[in-house]
Order: C-alpha cells, then sequence, then structure tokens
C-alpha cells in the first residue's frame, strides 16, 4: 500500500520544494509582485486541477475493479473516454483561462495597476500548461489503479521533481523573466509525451 501510493507522496513533497524554488526565482527577477502573482495563479490553477483530480479519484475505482475482473474490453474504454474527457477539458480551461485571465486578476489584484498587468501576463502564458495536464495527472492516477506504483511514480517523480524543478532553474537564466512562467509549460509537456509513452508501451501487459 504504502508504494503504491508513492507517487502521490512525491507529488506533495515536490509541489513544496517546487513553490519554494518559485518564490526564490520570482523574487531575484521582479520582487514582491512576482511572488503575488505566482500566488494567484496557483488559487486559480488549483481550482481548474480540481476538475481532473476529481475525475481520477472517481475513475480509479472502476479501472481497478475492470482489470481485475479481467474486463479489458471495459478497461480500453475506460482509458479512451478518459483521455478524450481530459483533452477536451484541457481545451476549455485554456481557453477560458485566456479569455477570463483579466477578470481572475481583476478579483485578487485589481487594487494595483502593475501587478495586475504582471499577473494577466503571466496567466495567459501559465494557461498553456492546462493542455497537458490532465494527462499528467490522469496518467499517474491511471497505473496507480492498476496495481503498478513504480510507473505511477515515474510519471509523478519525472514530472515534479526532475522537470519542473530542472525547468524553474534553467529557464530563466536563458529567457529572463518569462523562462519562470514557461517552466510549468515545458515541465507539463515533457510529462504529457511521457505519460502517454508509458501508456501506449504497456497496452499489452494491461490488455487496454
Amino acid at each position: 500500500v504504502l508504494f503504491r501510493s508513492s507517487s502521490e507522496m512525491v507529488e506533495m513533497g515536490a509541489s513544496s520544494v517546487v513553490s519554494v524554488l518559485y518564490n526564490y526565482q520570482l523574487i531575484k527577477y521582479l520582487g514582491e509582485n512576482g511572488v503575488a502573482a505566482y500566488g494567484v495563479m496557483e488559487y486559480i490553477s488549483f481550482i481548474f486541477a480540481a476538475i481532473f483530480l476529481g475525475y481520477t479519484m472517481g475513475v480509479a475505482p472502476a479501472v481497478s475493479f475492470q482489470y481485475g475482473a479481467k474486463g479489458f474490453d471495459e478497461l480500453k474504454n475506460l482509458l479512451k473516454k478518459s483521455l478524450v474527457f481530459v483533452g477536451v477539458f484541457g481545451v476549455i480551461m485554456f481557453v477560458c483561462a485566456e479569455m477570463f485571465a483579466a477578470p481572475f486578476a481583476n478579483v485578487f489584484v485589481g487594487y494595483d495597476a502593475k501587478l495586475y498587468d504582471l499577473t494577466v501576463h503571466a496567466f495567459r502564458i501559465y494557461a498553456i500548461s492546462f493542455l497537458f495536464i490532465g494527462f499528467n495527472i490522469f496518467g499517474s492516477s491511471f497505473f496507480t489503479a492498476l496495481n503498478n506504483g513504480f510507473l505511477s511514480a515515474i510519471i509523478s517523480f519525472l514530472r515534479t521533481f526532475c522537470l519542473e524543478i530542472g525547468c524553474v532553474l534553467l529557464l530563466p537564466v536563458v529567457f529572463g523573466v518569462n523562462g519562470i512562467w514557461f517552466s510549468v509549460i515545458a515541465a507539463e509537456g515533457g510529462a504529457f509525451i511521457l505519460t502517454i509513452a508509458i501508456i501506449s508501451a504497456n497496452r499489452k501487459n494491461y490488455h487496454y
């Protein structure tokens, strides 16, 4: 049980480390306004990500049941529908974030014009990650449901500790301030490629 839940442990631990690194880089490049803008994006993105988290938590028992019962046709159907779901909602969230970046920012930082402009600019970049994040959350949960904690942990570990931490440290050196906002896109995009590759490579093993 401990090993099967290792991906969740990795993700929670990494989120704290990533937040510290983001704040360090933002203080360095933008000062207090950067940290405030990042905080707004984190609040809003968690609401968006909650849709994916809720869906994966709901579908995981069905995946486990069908795999245990050898209902491989239904397992394949669940995977296909889930990928369509996270793909469609990823696009919807991206479009909504782009359209409503200004009203969202106004709710939190409308009192400061400079901070407001920074937050809108940053969130419209950050929003691109919504196209990928659902696949990565689902992929990790999918393999946990299939009783493969190792693959689930690999996705979580590479997505957070390796990719996101690496990107937030390196991209600002190359691209400046915008490199900070693009870090999550690069990390989630890389994790998306990894997740699809792992799902494809294990089709025969799990008969989906």
